[in-house]
């Protein structure tokens, strides 16, 4: 994700904005549930105002980060990866409060 850069060489994301969270599923079911099969899904949420072209280089940077990542296991059983963006274009209420953001804009 801050690797990601922009037409002009500027992160798209910002550091302290940056989150993940990961949470397995107890329960699943891929296909027709007879096989060894696996899924990843990965949905990256964003504030509006960036480019289409930016959505796309990022999703297909991302994309190839979760191909490498889990090449290993591609290889030995079918997996099937989902990336998903959405930008929330009309938002309804959007608060923040961090003492994140000082930690990362800091002078180098």
């Amino acid at each position: 994700m801050l690797e990601q850069r922009d037409a002009t060489g500027k992160a798209v994301f910002p550091t302290g904005g940056t989150r993940v969270l990961a949470y397995p599923a107890a329960h699943c079911a891929v296909a027709d549930g007879n096989g060894d099969y696996g899924f990843l899904y990965a949905n990256l949420r964003m504030g509006s105002g960036r480019s289409p072209a930016v959505h796309k280089a990022v999703g297909d940077n991302l994309l190839q980060v979760l191909r490498q990542r889990l090449d290993g296991l591609l290889q030995q059983r079918p997996i099937g990866i989902t990336l998903q963006i959405d930008e929330s274009a009309q938002q309804v209420y959007d608060a923040k409060h961090s003492t994140l953001h000082p930690l990362f804009n800091r002078p180098a």
